[in-house]
């Protein structure tokens, strides 16, 4: 059952999300080498590993790649 919801959050994520992220940014470039469901299933499995790391260490999900790179800053700060 979560297979089958991942894969349809991958496929709506590429379909009809309008903001881009990161992941889809991720996403769209295998589509354009590997094709859309190659790119849907690495989706979804990317998507399961982000949700197990914010499951995890109890984080949020970032829409850009900025917030990443402060967040480590300011963990790296006594």
């Amino acid at each position: 059952m979560m297979r089958k919801l991942l894969y349809e959050a991958a496929q709506s994520m590429m379909t009809r999300v309008v903001k881009w992220c990161w992941l889809k940014a991720w996403a769209m470039n295998i589509a354009k080498r590997h094709g859309r469901k190659k790119a849907n299933v690495a989706l979804a499995r990317r998507l399961a590993v982000v949700m197990h790391r914010m499951w995890v260490d109890g984080s949020e999900f970032r829409w850009t790649r900025a917030g990443i790179s402060q967040l480590q800053r300011h963990s790296s700060q006594p």
